[in-house]
Parts: C-alpha cells; sequence; structure tokens
C-alpha cells in the first residue's frame, strides 16, 4: 500500500511541477522589481491602505505580509491595512489548487471571498483602532525571515522556492494519502469535525502556524473534502505566513501582537461562520 500510495503521489506532485516553478518565476520578478512600489503603495494612501493592501495580500508568495508586518512596526500603515494583508494572505494554497487541474472556479471563489473579508475587516479594525502609531524603526531585509536570497538573479530563488514547495506537497499530500488509506476518509472527517462549526475553530488554528506547510495541508483537504469552504477560508484567512514572525521579532509591544492574533483569529472564525450560514 505504501508503495501504490508513493507512486500516485509522486506522479501526481510532477505534474504540477512545471507549473510552480512557471509561478515562482512570476513571483520572484515581481518581488524583485517592484518592493519599492509595493512598500509606496502600501502607505500612501491611509484611507486606501485596506482595500491596497486585501489586493496585495492575495499574491501567492510570503514578501507582502513581511512587508506591511514590517511598515506597521515603523508606524507606517494602520492596523486595518496590516489586517487586510493578513486576511487576503493564502501563502501557497493558490499555487496548490491551480495545480491541480478543474479547480479554477474554487480559486477564484477563495480570492473573491477573502478579498470582501479583508476589505470589510480592514476599514471596521480602522474605523475602531483609531489610534495610529508613529514609531519609526529602520527595518532591513524583511524577506530573510522566510528563507528568501536577495539575489539580482530570479532563477536560483525561484527553483529553491519550488523545490521547497514541491516537498511540502509530497510530504503533506503522501501523509494524508496514507492515513486516508489506513483510517478511511469517514474517520478522517470526524477527526476534522466535518459537518460542524467546530471545524471552522479548528482549521483557523492550524492556519496560525507560520509555516507554508500549514496552507498547503489546508488545501489539501479541501480538495480532498474533508473540509468545507467556509472552514478552508477561515483558516487561510489566520494563515499570514511568514508576517506573523516578522510582526513578533519587530513590533513593540508585544500584547499588541497578541492582540492582532486574536483579532486575526476572530475575524477568521466570524467569516467562517457567515460563509457556513450563507452556504456560500
Amino acid at each position: 500500500m505504501i508503495y501504490e500510495v508513493f507512486i500516485e503521489t509522486i506522479t501526481d506532485c510532477l505534474k504540477m511541477l512545471p507549473f510552480l516553478f512557471a509561478a515562482f518565476l512570476v513571483i520572484e520578478y515581481v518581488e524583485h522589481y517592484s518592493s519599492a512600489f509595493t512598500e509606496k503603495l502600501l502607505s500612501k494612501e491611509r484611507y486606501a491602505g485596506p482595500a491596497i493592501g486585501a489586493v496585495l495580500g492575495c499574491f501567492p508568495q510570503c514578501g507582502f505580509s513581511a512587508v506591511a508586518s514590517s511598515l506597521y512596526a515603523s508606524g507606517v500603515v494602520s492596523l486595518g491595512t496590516l489586517l487586510a494583508v493578513f486576511l487576503a494572505t493564502s501563502d501557497e494554497a493558490i499555487l496548490v489548487m491551480l495545480g491541480n487541474p478543474g479547480h479554477g472556479k474554487e480559486v477564484l471563489s477563495l480570492l473573491l471571498a477573502k478579498i470582501v473579508i479583508a476589505v470589510i475587516a480592514g476599514y471596521m479594525i480602522d474605523a475602531i483602532y483609531l489610534k495610529k502609531s508613529h514609531r519609526k524603526k529602520d527595518i532591513h531585509d524583511m524577506c530573510h525571515d522566510c528563507g528568501c536570497e536577495h539575489t539580482h538573479r530570479i532563477w536560483k530563488p525561484a527553483l529553491t522556492h519550488t523545490a521547497k514547495l514541491f516537498l511540502y506537497i509530497f510530504l503533506i499530500s503522501f501523509v494524508l494519502e496514507l492515513v486516508l488509506e489506513s483510517v478511511g476518509t469517514e474517520t478522517m472527517s470526524h477527526i476534522f469535525l466535518k459537518n460542524s462549526i467546530g471545524q471552522i475553530f479548528l482549521t483557523a488554528i492550524i492556519g496560525l502556524i507560520p509555516n507554508c506547510g500549514a496552507s498547503v495541508m489546508l488545501t489539501e483537504l479541501y480538495l480532498s473534502g474533508i473540509t468545507s469552504f467556509a472552514a478552508t477560508v477561515a483558516g487561510l484567512s489566520t494563515g499570514a505566513g511568514v508576517g506573523l514572525l516578522v510582526l513578533f521579532r519587530y513590533n513593540k509591544p508585544m500584547k499588541e501582537n497578541f492582540m492582532i492574533v486574536g483579532l486575526l483569529y476572530g475575524i477568521a472564525i466570524v467569516a467562517g461562520i457567515i460563509l457556513t450560514v450563507i452556504n456560500f
């Protein structure tokens, strides 16, 4: 059984490998040649910040959440803008979905839901949290926190990111398939509280893990039919990735960081429950 699962998993993963590499080439190009533009865009207009942050956060990589955290820590952007970026970030979920043929509709639905959630929550938070910090820090080279290597060439980082994501996808898919074959889909569904509102609370906790493995696992569970769309959105909404690590590294006081995590988790839960109620 292990051999059969291995062959099936490696075959499926190899099919998406060319796409992942092409996607990361585009991502590296954008990161290297428009990072300064991104910072100006996020900080230029305070009132447009949450909307701009929601759109930028949808881009499948860790850079924007890290940039947003550093800008917030230095008092450049508002809390609403920071949370909009965090909520819109899906880490590697979009790439994993696109790497599986026939899921274009789910990708569009996910992006639409997360943008709407991020924009609404971002402006609501800014309306409530009026105090804006003006702490000024000289924060440079944020990308090293997520393992990205600053270089003038994009091929090497693209290959590195592709290899890492491929390994994550393979390992998680392989383990998940083994578990499904061993305990059965029905048992796995019970573990993840299928058809229960509790699933939203569980996936939202998983999403807080600052690693792309969490988003890959949530996506694979969704594609396997174990988690609902609402629960997946909730999990991916808390999945700010490396942005949370950067926030805890540079932003003070620490209790504010825990407050931000609490807000992120609470907003994701409310959004998941609303999506469940309206059956989106």
